[in-house]
């Protein structure tokens, strides 16, 4: 068992590894800083533009954001796995971020949920072509025992970035219109406009400040090459998938914040403070998990997320989402950059991109059934009224809680033991 070390000698050691890292992973991560002010601070008003303004009911929001990540499924897979076969990471990274920031004008313009719904798709295209190379960049630009420590890291500076959006965001509700409990046109559009600069430079950041990095093994491979990933990897999609399944957007999280009485600009507060608590414990998570293992981390996340989740079903008042919605930043610091370390260490790595690509599309997939599902169970669909607003939430705490009991469980072998 590893002994703690002081604070003082922990911070230092913590900074000396952040000084460490290789020029791609500060790239990589400056670039998801800057696509992550852009994107957040409109991603995270959308929901409500669309109830508020547009009138959609939450079951079309939740077709909305379900077919935003499936959209992009394939493209993930694709992309990955190209970058495989090509050897290269950094062009196919940049292309997806310029198509994400070529796409996000048309917010602006945007009248009708079908617009909005199309812009919103083309969005995730760029994320879905961008995705899996970029991380198969991070995972080689840094060995084994950095891992952790690299995808935490690059998890950071993406919240971080998402921070500023939304106090960005804030700060322009707050001014356009105060305390209003729903948002309106002019306010959602001035956002728009103010995110295109950091879009660009996500764009500018990855094309510059990135070099292509050497894979080792050969790139030869039949097709998709989804056997060579291994059985670890199945097992361990599986059991994520279990967890996906009801892990609906956020989107359901905002509108559940407004449905206990929460205005535009208290959601919005609400969100920062997550992304803070988000930011502050992705790095020393990633530590972590290089000491003490990838799985005890998930497994910890899932279990906050069950308990989070629970809450969200239960909650009778503004403040208690406000609490719950801050503490959820632990499930997402502890168990999301872990996740993509994971996979790293359960494959081998000329197939990182092929497995990041199928990582992002199988989770990618299930959010559409699981977005439409929460939708449904809200609000029903075809002249039934659904369960009520806590159902989707009492849903994704069950479907979490299988998924860290079957993680508990499992003992995989990395990609190492078994050679």
């Amino acid at each position: 068992m590893n002994k703690l070390m002081p604070s003082s000698s922990k911070t230092q050691s913590n900074k000396s590894s952040l000084r460490s890292l290789p020029r791609n992973v500060w790239a990589v991560s400056l670039a998801s800083f800057f696509m992550d002010i852009s994107s957040e601070m409109v991603i995270n008003i959308l929901p409500l533009f669309l109830a508020n303004v547009l009138g959609v009911k939450t079951a079309i929001i939740g077709v909305i954001e379900g077919v935003a990540e499936s959209t992009a499924s394939i493209l993930k897979l694709f992309s990955g796995w190209l970058s495989d076969k090509l050897g290269s990471r950094k062009w196919l990274a940049v292309a997806g971020y310029g198509i994400s920031a070529l796409a996000k004008p048309f917010f602006y313009i945007a009248n009708s949920w079908g617009m909005i719904a199309g812009v919103r798709w083309a969005d995730r295209v760029g994320k879905g072509i961008r995705t899996a190379p970029r991380d198969a960049l991070v995972a080689d630009s840094v060995d084994e025992k950095k891992r952790g420590l690299a995808f935490g890291f690059q998890r950071a500076a993406d919240t971080a970035g998402a921070m500023l959006g939304l106090l960005i965001a804030l700060g322009v509700v707050w001014l356009a219109q105060s305390n209003s409990m729903e948002l309106g046109t002019s306010t959602f559009r001035t956002v728009v406009l103010i995110s295109l600069l950091p879009a660009v430079l996500a764009v500018l950041a990855l094309a510059l400040g990135a070099q292509e990095v050497s894979i080792a093994g050969q790139r030869k491979m039949p097709k998709f090459a989804f056997k060579s990933l291994g059985k670890p990897f199945v097992i361990f999609m599986v059991i994520v998938g279990i967890f996906d399944l009801g892990n609906s957007s956020d989107a359901f999280l905002v509108l559940r914040a407004q449905d206990r009485g929460m205005s535009v600009t208290g959601i919005l507060g609400m969100l920062v403070v997550f992304n803070l608590v988000y930011t502050l414990i992705s790095t020393p998570a990633g530590v972590l998990s290089d000491r003490i293992g990838r799985r005890k981390l998930i497994v910890g996340g899932w279990l906050v997320y069950a308990l989070i989740y629970l809450g969200f079903g239960l909650v009778s008042a503004a403040w208690q989402v406000w609490v719950l919605y801050v503490v959820y930043g632990l499930y997402y610091g502890m168990a999301f950059g872990t996740a993509k370390a994971m996979i790293a260490d359960l494959v081998p790595d000329a197939l990182r991109g092929t497995a990041y690509g199928t990582y992002n599309a199988i989770l990618g997939i299930l959010d559409f059934p699981a977005s439409l599902i929460a939708g449904v169970l809200w609000q029903g669909a075809f002249g039934w009224k659904g369960f009520g607003a806590p159902a989707p939430f009492l849903f994704g705490a069950i479907l979490a809680l299988t998924a860290a009991v079957l993680m508990a469980m499992w003992n995989p072998k990395s990609r190492k033991q078994e050679e």
